[in-house]
């Protein structure tokens, strides 16, 4: 439990403001007796030196509306005898609902908490939601978070240790290459677990990919062979893309319209943190030629943690809330079919841009491997900040603008930097990966965003397949083109076109939705405003988004599983 105080003289003015409830960082309301359960007890108190007679007013606050577990504000507001002067001590205690990841922003947000002026305006600060978080999305967002770190780690282990593994089975580059692009499958066996989502729920199937890949990838470490090791980590690679998948799914189903890009950002700077983990982790591997396997091992960690989401995480509201019956194509097929050719061919720029980087530096600039690593993280480490700075943007002043002068932006200071050496190269690499991370959560919140409840996991399932296709293609292109003219520059110049095409499909055929309720961009998951939609029997049926949402410890117990939607039909 955090807990601040904080005593300021101010004008008569805005200390009747600091009285009244909050309408910034959070929505306040007065404290009521049944507040009394939640166990704060925040000391209300003003000066110890007080003019005699000196007039004291109080008042404490619960929270309304807050991405807050617990909360409690007090304060007391006291005459000093000067003229318009008074002063007031505020003490507040409080919880974030994002569990362990709410350390992260303990220190932003007592920073915030401590604002004297503008209580009473909308305040949205740079590293927080647009739109402010009630107790369930914060919930709920604190643990997709914890998994997308477990999905981060699984799913870059098998990279970063093929190398190592290869070696240790006698193997050659060959081998690996082999090894790697079967492992690219897994996204083919991923599309048929999230398209199981639209109909048995989203949450069954993201806890059970979960557990599946860490299970998966523990198998490994014991692999007698390169075959077995590719076997075992191609299903874990596609239950790890299929975590990823509904993710962002779920993200997008729970959180509120302002606030879906700014998940997809964050859960993505996790995502990232698992990866780095598995990096990190490499310092075992050098210890002997079986090291590799420690970090097939340390998945097993990841169990318990998915054991205790599955305590706390509640069935997507919107998968819950009865909804009709759709396809992908039909109604859809303009979008499906722009938004799959922006990642096919953001993936076809992206993918050899990022994976041939390091050859890149080996072989024509002369980087050795100590000097590649201070290369990458001294480029790539900033592209934290602007995943946050994107997913704010997208959701403030719109998607396509940010998808347009992201990707475009990002390609071309990237395709020049492959033609630079010295400080230029460096530049160019930080300029283009920032860029690029501007990009990413828009993109992100375009696939749940633009298909209906009903065909939203597996649309994004197949768009997924599409968009390993275009990194696929984009790497044989590159890498065919750098090995005929012996510069990687080539490639990337001949590919940019395709990077520069999602910039004119985002700014021409992508339709807005930023701040727009999902119901309002696919009509066919609309009910009645009212409370519901009748039923084929003529019944109201009650829309849990209107109705008051149980919280995640009140949602239906996990052994039940989620309840099957009706199936409503025009």
């Amino acid at each position: 439990m955090a807990r601040l105080s904080q005593t300021v003289v101010v004008s008569e003015h805005l200390a009747a403001e600091l009285l009244g409830p909050r309408r910034d960082l959070l929505v306040e309301r007065p404290w009521t007796d049944a507040d009394d359960q939640s166990g704060l007890r925040a000391a209300s108190h003003g000066p110890s030196e007080r003019p005699e007679g000196a007039e004291v007013r109080q008042a404490t606050y619960a929270i309304e509306q807050g991405a807050m577990a617990a909360y409690r504000r007090d304060v007391t507001a006291v005459a000093t005898g000067e003229p318009e002067r008074v002063s007031v001590t505020e003490t507040t205690e409080f919880r974030t609902a994002l569990g362990v990841w709410g350390l992260f922003v303990v220190l932003p947000i007592r920073r915030a908490l401590r604002r004297v002026k503008g209580r009473q305006s909308t305040y949205t600060p740079p590293w927080g939601p647009p739109q402010t978080l009630d107790l369930r999305s914060a919930t709920v967002l604190g643990l997709l978070l914890t998994l997308a770190y477990v999905a981060g780690y699984v799913g870059t282990v098998m990279t970063q240790t093929i190398a190592f593994a290869a070696d240790d089975f006698g193997r050659g580059t060959g081998a690996q290459g082999g090894a790697l692009a079967a492992v690219r499958v897994g996204a083919l066996g991923s599309l048929a677990l999230v398209a199981m989502s639209d109909r048995r729920g989203r949450r069954r199937l993201l806890l059970g990919s979960a557990a599946a890949a860490c299970i998966l990838t523990v198998v490994g470490a014991l692999s007698p062979t390169l075959e077995v090791l590719t076997v075992s980590q191609t299903l874990a690679r596609c239950f790890a893309t299929a975590t990823t998948l509904l993710l962002a799914v779920v993200a997008a189903e729970e959180m509120p319209a302002g606030a879906r890009a700014y998940a997809i950002s964050v859960m993505t700077m996790t995502g990232a943190l698992g990866a780095g983990l598995a990096v990190g982790a490499l310092s075992f591997v050098d210890r002997a030629e079986w090291g590799w396997r420690v970090l097939y091992v340390i998945p097993v960690l990841g169990l318990p943690i998915v054991a205790r989401t599955r305590h706390r995480l509640p069935e997507s509201q919107r998968f819950v809330r009865p909804h009709r019956d759709a396809t992908v194509i039909r109604g859809h097929a303009a979008r499906f079919w722009a938004i799959g050719a922006a990642l096919f061919c953001s993936s076809a720029f992206g993918a050899p841009s990022s994976q041939l980087l390091n050859d890149f530096l080996r072989d024509e600039r002369g980087f050795s491997s100590s000097r590649i690593a201070i290369f990458t993280f001294a480029t790539t480490t900033p592209a934290g900040i602007a995943l946050v700075a994107g997913g704010h943007l997208a959701d403030t002043r719109g998607r396509r603008q940010v998808v347009a002068i992201g990707v475009a932006g990002g390609a071309l200071v990237g395709a020049w930097g492959f033609t630079q050496a010295g400080w230029p190269l460096w530049a160019a690499n930080l300029g283009s990966t920032m860029l690029g991370a501007l990009a990413v959560p828009a993109l992100g919140a375009y696939g749940p965003e633009l298909f209906p409840t009903a065909a939203r996991a597996k649309a994004n399932g197949i768009i997924q397949v599409v968009s390993v296709a275009g990194s696929a293609i984009g790497l044989v292109v590159a890498g065919t083109v750098a090995e005929r003219t012996g510069r990687l520059s080539n490639g990337m110049f001949l590919l940019l076109p395709l990077a520069l095409l999602v910039a004119a499909l985002a700014l021409i055929v992508f339709p807005e939705t930023a701040r727009r309720e999902l119901e309002d961009i696919n009509p066919e998951d609309a009910l009645d405003p009212a409370f519901g939609v009748a039923g084929a029997d003529g019944l109201l049926v009650v829309d849990p988004l209107v109705a008051p949402s149980p919280t995640p410890d009140e949602a239906d117990p996990p052994s039940s599983g989620p309840p099957e939607p009706p199936s409503l039909r025009a």
